[in-house]
């Protein structure tokens, strides 16, 4: 659903939308949810309903737009909301609105609605359906909700700091039984095709080795080589970090196991990861982040995604955001090496 649009058309879409007055905007929440989604959504509504705006939330993301499930919003629609985790608006993927004629459909409801300004929380996927939304006229805002951390444009994204933590704890409980029964406990976390999560557990949890999509060269040998050498020099466990972009964690155990000769279990961490009570940081990210969206409607702007970068809250236009490209970062990883000595 990605689009690239000529700076020509996107200056003039600005153009057109910049004069546009907003008097009511929608926000949805799109794609996998995120601890801190409500703590955004909260400041959308909370914001705009300040500076004199209506609210409408729309459920299950671009698929509940399509089903036209979209209800008012005022300041109560929200209370009691920024502790819990997953998204009041609950989310969905949908395939009808990466076509044209969904698309199409999305900014003629919009429009049936009364609804001038769009605020969409959620990743890549989410931000390129805003895109298609702006070029038909609906002035959009994207807010980065994602536990992978796999934006460019941002250096934080909502989610992250929240699932991290859930992951650390629970992988230092894994650590607890693996030394009890000198095991070998791959576990792997969540991701997608990104290492972030793996990399930030791999330092805080001290694993022995972490394998990210982006630097994994799946030479298990290597693995094999590392355990063994720790188990001459008396390590008792040994914990590896695996990203859910290289996976088979069950078959990589079993393979470890016969070549080593040690007892070897994967732990699959899977969705615990997103859920959960968000951090005081994901909770403040969220909060700020969203009250800019915001903003940035009530000020006439379009097509363009909040940002944290370099400690401020910056915006881009989502097309340069979309072309971004992200690299984990080679000193981390060298970091983390250096701690396995």
């Amino acid at each position: 659903m990605r689009c690239r649009v000529s700076v020509q058309v996107r200056r003039r879409i600005e153009e057109e939308l910049m004069g546009k007055e907003v008097k009511t905007i929608g926000v949805l929440t799109s794609g996998g949810d995120a601890p801190g989604m409500n703590a955004a959504i909260r400041a959308v509504v909370r914001k705009a309903l300040s500076r004199g705006l209506k609210v409408k939330g729309i459920h299950q993301g671009y698929r509940g737009l399509l089903n036209e499930e979209i209800v008012d919003f005022d300041a109560r629609s929200v209370s009691d909301t920024i502790s819990k985790g997953g998204t009041i608006l609950y989310t969905a993927r949908c395939h009808e609105f990466r076509t044209s004629e969904g698309q199409d459909e999305g900014a003629a409801i919009c429009r049936k609605h009364g609804i001038d300004g769009l605020v969409v929380i959620g990743g890549d996927g989410s931000f390129a359906g805003a895109q298609q939304l702006a070029l038909r006229g609906i002035n959009t805002i994207g807010v980065p909700g994602t536990i992978d951390l796999d934006i460019a444009c941002t250096d934080y994204t909502i989610g992250f700091d929240t699932a991290v933590n859930t992951a650390m704890d629970a992988i230092d409980k894994v650590r607890d039984t693996s030394t009890s029964h000198e095991r070998c406990s791959i576990i792997e976390v969540m991701g997608r095709n990104a290492g972030y999560i793996a990399l930030w557990c791999g330092i805080a949890n001290g694993a022995e080795d972490i394998l990210l999509p982006e630097r994994y060269n799946y030479d298990e040998q290597e693995l094999i080589n590392n355990i063994i050498h720790n188990r001459k020099r008396g390590k008792k466990h040994h914990i590896i970090i695996n990203a859910e972009g290289i996976g088979h964690s069950t078959s990589m155990a079993r393979r470890i196991e016969a070549a080593t000769g040690v007892e070897t279990r994967a732990t699959i961490l899977g969705h615990m990861q997103r859920g959960g009570s968000p951090t005081c940081r994901d909770r403040v990210y969220a909060s700020v982040m969203g009250a800019y969206a915001a903003d940035l409607l009530c000020e006439g702007k379009s097509n363009r995604v909040v940002a944290f970068r370099g400690g401020e809250y910056v915006d881009y236009d989502i097309n340069d955001a979309l072309n971004m490209q992200k690299e984990i970062s080679d000193y981390m990883v060298r970091v983390a090496k250096a701690m396995t000595i």
